[in-house]
């Protein structure tokens, strides 16, 4: 027959291993709730073939496959907005056609040569590489929405596997601002080559930060590169011009 110490030891055992189990239950608990919260989030016909798993540390894996890098990229943002999830881990295969990459960046090229024609991008000047399908975009942007517009654009693009953004944007400044504007009525202004501003997607690009001056681009000759550089050398308020103008068909040349 148990005594009343013995009776009171193994209810006090008892308790104890049940209050050991709650934090796991709970925690157990707490974790499928996170991992239902990020489903529903991805409760879309584009996200259909990810699969979702998250430890009990907050820390979501996602995997599977998409069609479009933008598909991946909106993924992992919508999962970071989830209470609970600490971290992604954006495991997400791109799937879609397999393009060469010489094609993608000649098709990505043409595209971003017209991307937001009348709102600035005279002054942007973005470089675009391609290695096994990850597009890497460089240079500079006068602006966010000019960047942001280029990323966009490159990440819908069908064969992109992923996009790395190393893309600059220059300081505003009203200073820069009149620079921009005055060195393009400079340039464009000279006889022999406003008529680089017929084709909006081809011309004399100008970038500028602090008061110095970038000029990129392709012109027909050794001539017309050096009037653009004199030309915007001229404008009051610029403090030194890079001329990273290449003349076609000749190897590239940098003042």
């Amino acid at each position: 027959m148990m005594t009343r110490k013995t009776k009171f030891v193994l209810l006090a055992a008892t308790l104890a291993g049940a209050l050991m189990i709650l934090p796991q239950v709970s925690a157990a608990a707490d974790n499928q709730s996170v991992t239902s919260d990020v489903q529903s989030k991805l409760n879309k016909s584009q996200f259909k073939n990810i699969h979702v798993n998250v430890d009990s540390n907050g820390i979501a894996t996602l995997s599977g496959s998409v069609d479009l890098y933008e598909y991946k990229a909106d993924a992992d943002k919508r999962v970071h907005k989830v209470k609970g999830v600490v971290a992604v881990r954006n495991d997400i295969r791109v799937a879609g056609p397999n393009i060469s990459d010489q094609q993608l960046r000649d098709k990505l090229l043409e595209k971003l040569e017209y991307d937001r024609v009348g709102y600035g991008n005279l002054f942007d000047a973005i470089t675009l590489q391609v290695h096994n399908g990850v597009v890497t975009l460089g240079g500079h942007a006068h602006d966010y929405p000019n960047r942001d517009s280029a990323l966009g654009l490159v990440s819908t693009y069908p064969g992109v596997k992923d996009v790395q953004d190393e893309i600059e944007v220059d300081p505003a400044s009203p200073m820069d601002d009149r620079i921009r504007v005055e060195v393009a009525r400079s340039v464009y202004g000279f006889p022999t080559l406003n008529k680089y501003a017929i084709d909006p997607g081809k011309p004399i690009r100008i970038a500028v930060q602090s008061g110095h001056v970038e000029l990129y681009g392709t012109v027909d000759t050794q001539a017309d590169k050096d009037a653009a550089f004199l030309r915007a050398n001229a404008v009051p308020g610029v403090f030194d011009v890079k001329n990273y103008l290449q003349v076609a068909n000749q190897r590239q040349e940098r003042n």
